[in-house]
C-alpha cells in the first residue's frame, strides 16, 4: 500500500491538484447543501431496482385528504382567473382573507407553531390542485411554502425566531416574500451587490447591520410586510468576529421599516400575481433577524440551496403536472365531442400524435412528482433531483400545452371566460425562467452538480486534494481514487456487457411483469451513463464545465433515467394496471429514444476522438438503434384520453373541473353526453338514416333516446363557442368613451 500510494498515487496526486480548479467557497457551500438519493444510485451505474420499489408510495393523511377536499376545494371554486386577470388585476380580496383564514400560507409551518404540518405530498398535491385553476392564485400559495421565510426558519432559525415569526406566518398575519435576484445579479446570485455593514445604532447603540440593495422579480413583494433578505456581509469593525467580508448572508426585514421602497407592479407575461422590485436605503435591523442569528453569518448560500432542494422539487413541479394534465384532459375530451368531415378529430392520426404525447406525459410527470415528494417525505434534500425535476417538467409543460393549443385550434387563441388554455399558454414562460433559468439547470446544474455529489468518489477526491494538510490529503485521495479505479473497470465490464447483448442480461426485480425488459434497458442505459461520465471527467476535467452543451446532453441522459424509473415506480405502486402498460411502454420507447441520441451526440462532440470512438464501440455497438414508439402504440394511447374509464381518471385525477357554465364544466358536460349518447348514434347508423329526427319517424329511436341527443348537440355547440366582445367591453376607458 506504501509503495502504491508513493510511486503512483502520488504523482497522480500532484497533477490533479494542478489540473483541477479550486472549489470556491460558494461552490463548496452549493456541494454541501442538499443530499442525494436515487440519482447516485443512477449515476453509480447499477441501480438497486428493489431499493426503488420499497421506497413507501407518497400518500396523503385523512386530514391532509380533507384540506384538499374541503378548503382547497372551495378556494378553486371561488376563483375566476379571467376576472382575476382582466378585471381585477388581483386576487380579489375574499380570496386573500381565505387563504390567510384556512392557513394556505401556513402548509409547511409545523403544527406547533400553528400550522397545517403537511407533507411535502400534500403540499404538492394543493398546488397542483389550485394551478388548475388559477396560475395566479397557485403562485399566491407556492411562494410562502417553498423558496421564503417560512422555509429558512423551519431549517435554520433560532428558537427565538421561530416561536416569534412562525405563528404569524401561519396565520396570514405575516406576508412573506424573498429577495434574492438583483439586476446585475440574477442566475449568478453570489455577483450579487447588495451590502450589509454590521455596525452599532448611533442613537441606541444596538449592534445590527445597516443595508442597501435592490432587488427585482420578487414575488409577493409588492404585498409582502416581511422579506428574507440576500445580501453580502462585511464587518469592518470586527463588531462579530475576525473577518471583515463575512459572505452572502439572510436576514428578515419588515417591510415598514424606514429606508425600504416597494416599488411598482411587475406584469409577468400577463400574471398578475404579485410581483415587483424593492430597494433598501440604509435600514437598519437588529443582528438578531439574521435568520439563525450570528451563527449562521456568512452561510446564506448553503442556506438558500439546501432551501431550494425542496422548495424547486414542489412548486413548478406540481404546477407543471396540473397544466399537462388539463391540457391532456381538454383537449383529449374535445377531440372526441369537435367532429370534421363527420369523424371526431380525435381519429385523425396528426391529432392522435399530439394526444398520446399529451396522456404519457401527464403520466410520466406525475409519476416523478410523487417520486419526488416521496424522497422529501423520507427526509431528503433533493439538490440534484429537484433541478431535473424543476427543468424538465417545465419544459413538458411547455411542450404538452403547444400541443394542446394546436389540437384545440381557434378554440384556443380567441380570448375570453371560456378560454381555458389561454392564460396557461401565456404563463409558460415565466416556469421556464424562474427559481433557476432553465438553461443554467440543464446546461450547469443538473450534471455539473450531479457529476460532483452522485458520483460515489468524486467529492472524497475533491476533498482530498483540497485538505490543507498535505499527508491526510494524500491519504483521502489515495483510498478514494483506487475505490474510483475499481469502480470505474467494473462499469467498463458492465456497459460492455449489457451493450452488447442490448441488455438481456442486466439486472431487474423479480415479478414485474411486462416490464421487466425496461428494467434492464435502465440497468444497461445506467451503467452506460456511469462509465462515459466518468471518461468524460478524466479527459476534460475542469475544462467540462466550460462544455456546457456536452455538460447538458449528460445532464440529459440522468434526467430521463430519473423520469423513466419514476414511471416504472408508478406502475407497480398502482399494481401492474394492464390498461396503463401503453402510457409506459411509449414513455420507455421515447426516452429510450433521447437517452441513445444524447450518448451519440456525446460520442460525436468529445473533443478526444480515440476516446469518443472507443466508448462508442462499447455503449452503442450497432449505432443508434431506438425510433421511438410505434404508431401502433401512439393510437393506443390517444385512444384512452377519448372515452371515460378509470385509467382516463389515473392519467388526469385531481384537477378541478369547472362550475356553472365556465368553459371547463361546459366541456365535461358534453364529452359526458357524447359518450353516453354513442349507443345511440349507432342505431341511427344501424338504421340507414342520416340524423335523429330520421330514425326518430323510423322508431329506430325513442323519443327520450332523441331528446337526448338534441341535448349532447347542444353541450357540443356550447363547447365550441368561443368570446366576443363589444367594443366598449374591451375599451371602456377608450378617449370618447
Amino acid at each position: 500500500m506504501g509503495i502504491r500510494r508513493d510511486y503512483i498515487t502520488k504523482p497522480i496526486f500532484r497533477w490533479a491538484k494542478g489540473v483541477l480548479p479550486s472549489i470556491s467557497d460558494t461552490e463548496r457551500e452549493a456541494l454541501e447543501a442538499g443530499d442525494v438519493w436515487w440519482d447516485a444510485e443512477l449515476f453509480a451505474g447499477n441501480p438497486d431496482w428493489d431499493k426503488l420499489l420499497a421506497v413507501p408510495q407518497a400518500k396523503l393523511s385523512p386530514d391532509e385528504q380533507a384540506f384538499l377536499d374541503g378548503p382547497c376545494e372551495a378556494l378553486c371554486g371561488m376563483l375566476d382567473d379571467w376576472k382575476i386577470n382582466w378585471e381585477f388585476r388581483d386576487l380579489p380580496p375574499e380570496v386573500w382573507a381565505y387563504l390567510k383564514a384556512h392557513k394556505f400560507f401556513g402548509m409547511i409551518i409545523p403544527r406547533e407553531y400553528g400550522g397545517l404540518g403537511f407533507s411535502a405530498y400534500a403540499h404538492s398535491e394543493v398546488v397542483r390542485k389550485v394551478s388548475s385553476r388559477s396560475l395566479a392564485a397557485a403562485v399566491t400559495v407556492m411562494v410562502p411554502n417553498s423558496l421564503g421565510p417560512g422555509e429558512l426558519l423551519i431549517q435554520f432559525g433560532t428558537d427565538a425566531q421561530r416561536k416569534h415569526w412562525l405563528p404569524r406566518l401561519a396565520l396570514g398575519q405575516e406576508i412573506p416574500c424573498f429577495g434574492l435576484t438583483s439586476p446585475e445579479a440574477g442566475s449568478d446570485a453570489a455577483a450579487m451587490t447588495d451590502p450589509g455593514i454590521v455596525m452599532r445604532d448611533p442613537q441606541s447603540n444596538e449592534l445590527g447591520i445597516r443595508l442597501n440593495w435592490h432587488k427585482r422579480y420578487i414575488t409577493l413583494g409588492p404585498v409582502a410586510t416581511v422579506m428574507g433578505l440576500a445580501f453580502k456581509l462585511y464587518d469592518p469593525e470586527h463588531l462579530i468576529g475576525a473577518q471583515e467580508e463575512r459572505g452572502i448572508t439572510v436576514a428578515l426585514v419588515p417591510t415598514n421599516l424606514k429606508g425600504v421602497e416597494i416599488g411598482r407592479r411587475h406584469l409577468p407575461s400577463m400574471q398578475v400575481f404579485q410581483n415587483g422590485p424593492n430597494r433598501g436605503h440604509d435600514v437598519f435591523i437588529p443582528v438578531d433577524h439574521v435568520i439563525g442569528g450570528v451563527a449562521q453569518v456568512g452561510h446564506g448560500w448553503k442556506m438558500l440551496m439546501s432551501a431550494l432542494a425542496a422548495g424547486r422539487g414542489i412548486s413548478l413541479p406540481s404546477l407543471s403536472a396540473a397544466g399537462t394534465a388539463l391540457s391532456a384532459r381538454t383537449t383529449g375530451a374535445y377531440a372526441r365531442v369537435r367532429q370534421q368531415f363527420n369523424v371526431p378529430i380525435g381519429k385523425f392520426e396528426g391529432v392522435q400524435r399530439r394526444l398520446a404525447r399529451l396522456a404519457a406525459t401527464a403520466y410520466l410527470l406525475d409519476a416523478a412528482r410523487r417520486l419526488t415528494c416521496a424522497g422529501l417525505d423520507q427526509g431528503h434534500k433533493l439538490a440534484v433531483i429537484s433541478a431535473i425535476m424543476k427543468a424538465h417538467a417545465t419544459y413538458r409543460m411547455r411542450d404538452s400545452i403547444n400541443d394542446a393549443m394546436d389540437v384545440h385550434a381557434g378554440k384556443s387563441v380567441i380570448d375570453g371566460p371560456l378560454n381555458y388554455l389561454g392564460n396557461l399558454y401565456r404563463a409558460i414562460p415565466v416556469g421556464i425562467t424562474v427559481e433557476g433559468a432553465n438553461i443554467l439547470t440543464r446546461n450547469l446544474i443538473i450534471f455539473g452538480q450531479g457529476a460532483i455529489r452522485c458520483h460515489p468518489y468524486l467529492l472524497k477526491e475533491m476533498l482530498a486534494l483540497e485538505d490543507k494538510d498535505p499527508a491526510r490529503g494524500l491519504d483521502d485521495f489515495d483510498d478514494a481514487f483506487w475505490k474510483h479505479v475499481g469502480h470505474s473497470c467494473k462499469n467498463f465490464f458492465r456497459a460492455w456487457w449489457r451493450s452488447w447483448t442490448v441488455g438481456f442480461f442486466a439486472p431487474a426485480p423479480g415479478n414485474v411483469g411486462n416490464a421487466e425488459p425496461f428494467y434492464k434497458q435502465l440497468s444497461r442505459y445506467s451503467a452506460c451513463f456511469a462509465l462515459v461520465a466518468d471518461m468524460a471527467l478524466l479527459t476534460l476535467g475542469g475544462a467540462l464545465k466550460r462544455k456546457e452543451m456536452l455538460s447538458a446532453r449528460l445532464g440529459d441522459i440522468l434526467s430521463e433515467l430519473y423520469l423513466l424509473s419514476a414511471a416504472l415506480k408508478r406502475f407497480e405502486d398502482e399494481g401492474e394496471q394492464p390498461s396503463d402498460f401503453p402510457l409506459l411502454a411509449w414513455n420507455m420507447e421515447t426516452g429510450f429514444e433521447i437517452i441513445d441520441d444524447r450518448f451519440d451526440e456525446v460520442f460525436a462532440n468529445l473533443p478526444g476522438r480515440v476516446t469518443a470512438a472507443f466508448l462508442r464501440t462499447i455503449v452503442q455497438p450497432g449505432g443508434r438503434r431506438r425510433r421511438g414508439p410505434t404508431d401502433r402504440l401512439t393510437i393506443e394511447c390517444a385512444e384512452l384520453l377519448m372515452s371515460p374509464s378509470e385509467a382516463r381518471e389515473r392519467i388526469v385525477p385531481g384537477i378541478y373541473l369547472g362550475q356553472g357554465d365556465d368553459g371547463m364544466a361546459r366541456l365535461e358536460r358534453a364529452f359526458n353526453l357524447v359518450h353516453e349518447t354513442e349507443p345511440i348514434r349507432k342505431k341511427i347508423r344501424g338504421a340507414g338514416v342520416r340524423d335523429a329526427k330520421a330514425a326518430l319517424e323510423k322508431n329506430a329511436i325513442t323519443a327520450e333516446e332523441a331528446r337526448l341527443l338534441q341535448a349532447a348537440d347542444a353541450a357540443v355547440d356550447k363547447v365550441i363557442e368561443v368570446d366576443d366582445f363589444a367594443p366598449d367591453e374591451l375599451f371602456p376607458l377608450a378617449p370618447g368613451k
